[in-house]
């Protein structure tokens, strides 16, 4: 039956040596050709591109599975979404190679195609670089893992909680309760407080006249206190430190009081250790520190101190008497005759 219709067909108007006739055997050659020779290529074409579509697929899927091993809920969050744009980048990577592949078999010529794509890539990236910037600098702050939702951070400037990140742009709470909405292009410092640990420095503040010892003591014991109560002791990750006399400003000496903590619980455990101190420093009948008190002495020989007591000014009965010179009225002299007015 096929034999009856070529015959069919090589006779008339595609009979050998007339014009569809010739057309017929050029067609013919041709799909030799494309069998012969593009036909096999597409195929390894089309088994590679297929083999990176499922390898891509494998290493995406298995980051994903690696991160869920992780509690960090934020973490997996970032995994998913670098994992979703790179397996998306990957497979329209692979296939626009496959789509050029197939257009080349067929023969049409990709040198037109390719300039006029190249004309619009550099027109759009022109009209797009903040979009291509903030898209680049979110992809290196997700795989650097610069910081992730739920820190505390300070960024371009702003201070908050990270609320949500993309690519494109990262959500921060501020203390007040506004949301700024940040984009990663402007984002070139980061200040993370919740990275490891935190550390928080109480500088305390006592009267000159207290003994330092006795102060190093006090404060040695109530830190104590606080780092072995059951409240506080899971949050130090290190036992605090008091660094003796740090500074002497007028009547007060300063102590600091190095505490080192989980990342973001340092409050607790230094509101108690304020309050413990103030405490403290009552029961002991020690003043705490203060850059206002004045010390006023009393008699010659026999003084007294007197703390809080601003001194009382009592003017000399001469400089009543002698009035300041520099405060009497210039005497005025009239310019047309000359005499003292």
């Amino acid at each position: 039956m096929p034999d009856l219709a070529f015959l069919f067909l090589r006779n008339g108007i595609f009979a050998e040596g007339r014009f569809m006739g010739r057309v017929l055997d050029e067609w013919i050659v041709d799909s030799q050709e494309f069998v012969h020779r593009r036909l096999p290529h597409l195929v390894v074409m089309i088994i590679i591109a297929f083999a990176l579509s499922r390898l891509l697929g494998f290493i995406t899927g298995r980051t994903v599975r690696m991160a869920e091993k992780h509690p960090n809920p934020a973490r997996l969050s970032q995994v998913r979404t670098l994992s979703g744009i790179v397996r998306a980048t990957g497979m329209a990577i692979i296939l626009g190679f496959l789509v050029l592949q197939i257009l080349a078999s067929i023969g049409i010529d990709l040198g037109p195609l390719l300039a006029s794509a190249g004309i619009a890539g550099v027109a759009l990236g022109l009209a797009a670089q903040s979009i291509v910037k903030d898209v680049l600098n979110g992809t290196l702050i997700l795989v650097e893992d610069q910081f992730s939702v739920g820190n505390v951070v300070t960024v371009a400037g702003l201070s908050g909680t990270v609320e949500s990140m993309t690519l494109r742009k990262t959500s921060v709470r501020g203390g007040d309760g506004t949301l700024y909405v940040i984009p990663n292009s402007q984002i070139t410092t980061v200040a993370n407080q919740s990275a490891d640990f935190s550390v928080a420095t109480i500088s305390v503040s006592v009267d000159f006249s207290a003994d330092p010892s006795k102060v190093m003591e006090l404060l040695n014991t109530i830190a104590a206190d606080i780092r072995n109560d059951p409240q506080f002791k899971n949050l130090f990750l290190a036992d605090p430190q008091i660094l003796g006399v740090d500074s002497m400003k007028g009547s007060q000496l300063i102590f600091p009081v190095v505490f080192k903590t989980k990342a973001q619980q340092q409050y607790g455990p230094v509101r108690e250790f304020q309050r413990r101190v103030r405490n403290a420093l009552e029961q002991n009948r020690m003043l705490p520190g203060d850059p206002n008190r004045v010390f006023q002495t009393f008699g010659g020989g026999d003084s007294k101190t007197l703390s809080g007591v601003a001194p009382t000014q009592h003017p000399e009965p001469e400089a009543a008497a002698h009035p300041d010179p520099t405060t009497l009225k210039p005497k005025e002299v009239n310019p047309f005759t000359g005499e003292g007015v």
